[in-house]
């Protein structure tokens, strides 16, 4: 497939991207270089071998949930450079 200079405008549009001289070629011929790769992809004889949808056979594989204190407020606190008595004190970074 020829990547041409609409196409690449029009994806750039879509990406909302601006290609101008040198960088637009390159971009054409990296486009270009991708869907020759792709296109090896159809040599492969895949007759026969079902579509894969996932990774594993396994379904819903989950760890039980159950609630568990880990850290307490005060044990979180205590590490802290500036809290108060329930909070960590951070500087101000935002300005009105």
């Amino acid at each position: 497939m020829k990547i041409t200079e609409e196409t690449v405008d029009h994806i750039a549009h879509l990406a909302r991207l601006e290609f101008t001289g040198d960088s637009k070629k390159e971009i054409m011929q990296d486009m270009e270089n991708i869907i020759g790769f792709m296109d090896k992809l159809s040599e492969v004889d895949t007759e026969g071998i079902e579509p894969l949808i996932f990774m594993s056979d396994e379904i819903n594989v989950l760890r039980e949930d159950i609630a568990e204190v880990t850290v307490s407020q005060k044990e979180a606190l205590k590490n802290a450079p500036k809290h108060d008595s329930d909070y960590f004190r951070i500087p101000k970074v935002l300005s009105k």
